[in-house]
């Protein structure tokens, strides 16, 4: 207890006390004016309500809370404790003079709830306010301030309302808030905490003008994405300063603050309501045991290790190839307030002795297998080094999850993997088989996922679009009818730890990631969010690259399984195929060409290779 804190309980039960017996003194005064002696039962009933008031503050929490943050909540603890105080004294009383002065009482809790409260909220006032009878005039500055802002929020809800408090009582904030917009008709005209609900948002472009808005704020944690996307855009042609509160699930994980404000991001525009999470299975399956990573040091592998060490891992292995991402995420995850040991390990997954050994010192209980090379073009001109990370590193990885009797194998896959017209996709398809034909006859269940772009990871378009627009442009598209589905970083961490807690054996999971988004559109929304018009940062079509789809699968027509397995999650029908095939390009790939190999690769994932073990040999 620090000699602060003692000073201030001290100094609120000095003056609680003094309320305490002023409030019986003038009880008993105004009753009996003319009688100045107390009797013995108003000096048994001050010594009661002292005790129980002091007793009752400190079991509720009083003399803890910050007053100048002081609510309604605040209001109903003092209401609470002083009632218990006077029914306490009525007890008393009943028990030792077997009568009770109730209008005494009654004065004495009215009197006893004016004061305490009346103290603690002047107190909030002075501390908000300092020593004026208009609060407006605290923060009046020169209205023709070029820095001022001139606030408007959308949303009059709690967090709203939280907001703008913290707003107004902030130093930091050099502005006003002009008022709140909301849908809900019942609350227009009316004022919250001090300020006007001036329409709905139908209205806000009019109203940014007729206010001379230049900053609006999204206060919506709650409401769904596509309500809160369409409302961005329309705030954007408003004013360019728009910011928006986290995502109600951010601040339910204790991740941020309802009041820490950002600036409305890509993925405001690109999202949809966030995946639930079983928490409790998959708390159940990884707390207190060990588990690994591979690809720890990438965009998807570092944000499972973050969601991971949540659920209270026993031993989290760090598993990649280069040293600086993987010593990146440890330095990271040692700053969390955590139980789990982390151990670092620089390992080649295409390294099948070094990563059997890992797996066999380490016998982790779950795997994720995100390391993988994942760029299109770069993968089209090199498909030798994608057969070998991408179909034998993953083969390496479960063989051995399957050696060491591993209890779950999640292999992080890609939309890309359906239907693959190039490289990349046609060996992650092929790492699928090899985790489906081990699922057939392993006890360790073997699962994939898929979900398609992810938005900020390593070579995503949103970085790219960044860079070309801080350069003035222009912004370059392949194709304008292009389209891909998108998704969150810390949304496919999810899906993949969901996925695994899911795992039956087998599996190909898939997220349902709604409507695909075109390019162009995305390569917009970025001009906009920048500040900038198309006229200032021009778009280009540079032309489908090699290997390039136009648009993106989850599931192909022959694995579709309409029903959900779980909230937006799916899982897709087993395609059968031909696991000789794929022993096939294991053995041989080093010596075949690379147009053999691409083609090989290319026909062997879309199941357009011979099962003859004749007519495979002459195909290589």
């Amino acid at each position: 207890m620090t000699t602060a804190y003692k000073k201030r309980l001290l100094l609120l039960i000095l003056i609680d006390s003094f309320i305490v017996f002023f409030s019986v003194y003038m009880s008993h005064f105004f009753l009996n004016p003319y009688v100045a002696v107390f009797d013995n039962v108003m000096i048994v009933l001050s010594a009661t309500l002292l005790i129980s008031h002091h007793l009752f503050s400190s079991i509720t929490g009083m003399y803890k809370k910050k007053w100048r943050y002081a609510s309604t909540e605040e209001l109903i603890g003092i209401i609470g404790v002083v009632t218990l105080s006077i029914l306490t004294a009525v007890i008393v009383q009943w028990v030792a003079f077997g009568s009770v002065y109730e209008r005494a009482l009654t004065i004495t809790w009215m009197l006893h709830i004016l004061l305490i409260g009346g103290v603690r909220f002047a107190w909030q006032y002075y501390k908000n306010y300092g020593i004026t009878l208009n609060p407006k005039l605290k923060k009046a500055k020169v209205i023709n301030d070029p820095n001022r802002q001139r606030t408007l929020i959308v949303g009059a809800g709690a967090a709203g309302r939280m907001l703008a408090r913290q707003m107004n009582n902030s130093k930091e904030f050099n502005g006003d808030v002009i008022g709140f917009v909301d849908d809900d008709f019942k609350m227009h005209h009316l004022t919250i905490s001090g300020l006007p609900v001036l329409g709905s948002t139908k209205e806000i472009e009019n109203l940014a003008k007729k206010h001379h808005i230049n900053h609006i704020v999204m206060a919506m944690p709650s409401v769904k994405q596509n309500v809160v996307k369409n409302l961005i855009q329309m705030s954007k042609k408003a004013v360019k300063n728009v910011q928006t509160l986290p995502m109600i699930e951010d601040i339910a994980l204790g991740n941020v603050s309802v009041n820490q404000i950002r600036d409305v991001q890509i993925e405001d525009l690109l999202g949809r309501e966030p995946v639930e999470l079983d928490i409790d299975s998959i708390e159940s399956e990884v707390k207190g045991r060990t588990v690994m990573v591979t690809g720890a040091g990438g965009s998807i592998g570092s944000e499972i290790c973050r969601q991971l060490v949540k659920f209270g891992p026993e031993r989290l292995i760090l598993l990649g190839h280069g040293e600086n991402s993987i010593y990146t995420i440890h330095m990271e995850l040692k700053q969390y307030e955590i139980d789990t040991e982390l151990v670092t390990v620089i390992a080649d997954v295409q390294d099948r002795e070094r990563i059997f050994q890992v797996v066999q010192d380490y016998a982790p209980s779950y795997i994720y297998h995100a390391a993988a090379h994942k760029h299109v073009p770069l993968m089209e001109a090199n498909p030798k080094e994608a057969v070998k990370n991408n179909v034998i590193g993953t083969k390496n990885v479960a063989e051995a999850a399957h050696h060491a009797g591993v209890k779950a194998f999640v292999l992080v896959s890609t939309d890309k993997a359906v239907n693959p017209p190039n490289v990349m996709g046609s060996t992650k398809r092929i790492a699928e088989m090899i985790v489906q034909n081990l699922g057939r006859q392993s006890q360790t269940k073997f699962v994939a996922v898929r979900f398609g772009n992810v938005l900020g990871s390593r070579g995503s378009v949103i970085p790219l679009f960044k860079k070309q627009i801080a350069a003035g442009g222009p912004v370059t598209v392949t194709h304008p009818d292009m389209t891909r589905y998108f998704m969150t970083i810390p949304e496919a961490s999810r899906l993949v730890l969901q996925a695994g807690a899911l795992a039956r054996g087998g599996e190909v999971f898939v997220l349902d990631m709604g409507e695909p988004v075109k390019i162009v559109d995305l390569a917009k929304n970025l001009i906009h969010l920048s500040g900038f018009t198309e006229e200032q940062i021009p778009i280009q079509f540079s032309g489908i690259r090699p290997g390039e789809k136009m648009y993106e699968e989850l599931l192909s027509d022959k694995e579709v399984n309409k029903k959900p397995v779980f909230p937006k999650i799916f899982i897709g029908k087993t395609v059968e195929f031909d696991y000789q095939l794929v022993e096939y390009l294991v053995e041989h790939h080093a010596e075949s060409s690379v147009e053999d190999l691409k083609k090989y690769a290319i026909d062997l994932a879309n199941n357009r290779l011979p099962a003859s073990k004749k007519v495979l040999e002459q195909v290589l």
